[in-house]
């Protein structure tokens, strides 16, 4: 069978799903739509695993016209193409066989669902699935956008799925819009790319390019595209819908939305750059790194800052995924094969570890009907299974070896470090960071070290409103929209009300929920110590930053064969900055531990990224515009002749 004729599939399977349980959902019990659910995710998961099998064994790219409009001997056509690579379709697989994970890890959430509507909750996911496939495997530039908007409209509906209460809406509406304001800018940066070269293609717009003296035109169709798919990854400074989103999402789908979704922003901007501008007519190499890893630096910072601070455990994750995205954009940024392996592989173990960590904390909130960390001390010691699991995640996060998070680190440290060791700091600190937020979390909860709450409040003379630092203010006020509290200790997390999520408090813990988070880890452990999935993304990222192969299979139907990419192993090197990032991890975690309030400085420092996470939409937006404009600042430096 020709492989190429499974790529379409990929996408029609769960949309194909989705209908079935549209038309007949309402007639279904509750076990049935979601055995069709998972059915129809894991043919879609087993159908791009085939591909990307079959790639494996013959030509590296699979590419499908579909209905064989192919385009003619001038480059001309008007055919859709979908193209598969290595990389392309190794994500594709990652996120059908998510998807898979979470529709398990749901099969007791919403005990509860709306009167004859059993399926619209794994409908909606279906939908999903569908976009994320169609957004890894496409190589047109339109489609890429629609499949773009598919994800955020069914991302929007399944975030503010409780449609009843008053705070999932909300978030839910900061997500939409500020989502579409991104989908906007990459369709206006669309249709620039269209007035100057004629095409939609990735593989035809880049070989007009190629042609062609880059000019201001092509410059702007870059940044508005790039921004577009930079609100999507929650880059700074397009991040903010990100842990608003997330404080109030279902857990299921705070699994996907960090585990997979932001990560195809920055999958996103890669392929756009490779396919499109990298070639002669394009952009310059250094002018595209340094923005990218100027914004990466930024988000990683920032992210690991924000993430310290938090207590309520899902805007700590949010925060969390931020600050590994902005070491993922550093890695993406460095426009290498190498930084292409050892980023890929970081984001499939991440992806791995930061679903199985929110399903630990969705446990909790079914368990405790909170998931804030001071309310939650030492209540979680019946739990120790769970929270074995998620002091596990939070070693993970830390890039503890050997931990495919610590692999994929050590591949994308090794080569920042070609270009600057300040570079190897910021991941081992970011990693540091925000892996001791979780550890202080899972200690805290899960064996109870650290002060008491109400021994806090005593000390400080604070029933958790009042605010002796003046940082409670407007601002903070109106996060409480978002179930978020300021207290006098600075930390940031809720007020102890969170509804559960399943139809009530939990009793017992159904093995699904346990299972889900167990298999993820393993997986993402199974990624450090195979060295097959090493190697294999080494290869698959070679094939991902050839410019002229890419244009070569898709329009002259050459498969190219790239020499293998640099080998994605361990060393020596390695291995010592993950167990330095964990150790760091560990005493940062000890430290605020036994810390009863945060300092001064720290406190003077981030108040002013607290502050702006403010949950109105206007300040929101008014950061979106803000960072179209900062992207093209620093994008622009020699980017351009004219003539």
């Amino acid at each position: 069978m020709n492989v190429a004729r499974l790529l379409p599939l990929v996408v029609v399977v769960p949309l194909l799903g989705a209908a079935v349980l549209a038309a007949g959902g309402r007639r279904l019990p509750r076990v049935a739509s979601d055995s069709v659910s998972v059915a129809f995710a894991a043919v879609s998961a087993v159908l791009a695993g085939a591909a990307l099998l079959g790639g494996a064994h013959g030509d590296p790219y699979v590419v499908e016209w579909l209905g064989g409009w192919r385009p003619g001997p001038g480059g001309q056509g008007v055919g859709i193409v979908l193209a598969g690579d290595p990389l392309s379709l190794g994500l594709a697989a990652f996120a059908s066989l998510l998807v898979v994970a979470v529709l398990l890890y749901s099969w007791r959430y919403f005990e509860e669902p709306p009167r004859r509507g059993s399926g619209s909750f794994p409908a909606l996911m279906l939908i999903f699935q569908a976009g994320m496939c169609g957004f890894c495997l496409t190589g047109d530039l339109f489609n890429s956008f629609v499949f773009f908007e598919l994800m955020g409209v069914v991302a929007y509906a399944l975030t503010g799925f409780r449609v009843e209460e008053r705070r999932p809406v909300q978030g839910a509406l900061a997500f939409g819009i500020v989502n579409s304001l991104g989908g906007y800018a990459m369709l206006l940066g669309i249709a620039l790319l269209y007035a100057r070269t004629g095409e939609l293609g990735f593989a035809q717009t880049g070989r007009r390019l190629d042609g062609q003296h880059p000019d201001a035109l092509v410059l702007a169709a870059f940044v508005l595209v790039a921004a577009g798919l930079l609100v999507k990854a929650a880059a700074v400074p397009f991040h903010f819908w990100l842990p608003d989103a997330h404080a109030v999402a279902p857990t299921p789908v705070s699994m996907l939305l960090s585990g997979v979704m932001v990560e195809l922003g920055v999958f996103g901007v890669a392929r756009l750059y490779w396919t499109v501008f990298a070639g002669p007519g394009g952009l310059p190499q250094e002018a595209v790194g340094r923005a990218l890893v100027a914004v990466g630096v930024v988000t990683a910072l920032l992210g690991a800052a924000m993430s310290w601070r938090q207590r309520h455990l899902k805007r700590l994750l949010a925060f969390s995924t931020v600050a590994h995205i902005g070491l993922f954009l550093i890695g993406a940024g460095l426009l290498t094969a190498e930084g292409t392996a050892g980023t890929s592989l970081y984001v499939l173990a991440h992806g791995c570890v930061k679903a199985a960590l929110f399903a630990c904390t969705g446990i909790l909130l079914d368990r405790y009907a909170s998931v804030d960390e001071r309310e939650l001390h030492g209540k979680a010691r019946e739990l120790p299974l769970t929270g074995g699991l998620f002091v596990l995640g939070g070693l993970a996060v830390c890039g503890m070896p050997p931990f495919g998070t610590s692999l994929g680190k050590a591949v994308a440290e090794e080569a920042a470090g070609h270009t600057g060791h300040w570079l190897t700091a910021v991941f081992v600190l970011a990693s540091a960071v925000t892996g001791g937020a979780v550890l202080r979390a899972g200690l805290r909860v899960f064996a109870g070290v650290g002060t008491r709450p109400e021994e806090v409040r005593r000390r400080t003379g604070a029933a958790g409103s009042a605010d002796h630092t003046g940082q409670r203010s407007d601002r903070s006020d109106r996060t409480e929209d978002f179930a978020t509290d300021a207290d006098s200790t600075g930390d940031v997390g809720t007020r102890g009300d969170e509804p559960p999520e399943t139809g009530g408090r939990l009793r017992r813990i159904p093995v699904t929920m346990l299972a889900v988070p167990a298999v993820l880890l393993a997986a993402a452990l199974a990624a450090g110590i195979v060295p097959q999935w090493a190697t294999a993304t080494a290869d698959a990222a070679q094939f991902f930053a050839s410019h002229e192969g890419y244009e070569s299979v898709v329009l002259d139907g050459v498969n190219p064969r790239p020499a293998p990419g640099p080998p994605a192993h361990w060393t020596a090197v390695g291995v010592l900055l993950g167990l330095l990032s964990t150790a760091l991890g560990v005493g940062a975690a000890l430290l605020g531990l036994r810390r009863r309030t945060p300092s001064e400085g720290t406190e003077r420092l981030l108040r002013l990224p607290a502050r702006l996470q403010s949950g109105h939409i206007g300040d929101y937006v008014a950061w979106t515009v803000a960072g179209v404009a900062l992207l093209a600042l620093l994008t622009a430096p020699g980017t351009h002749t004219f003539g």
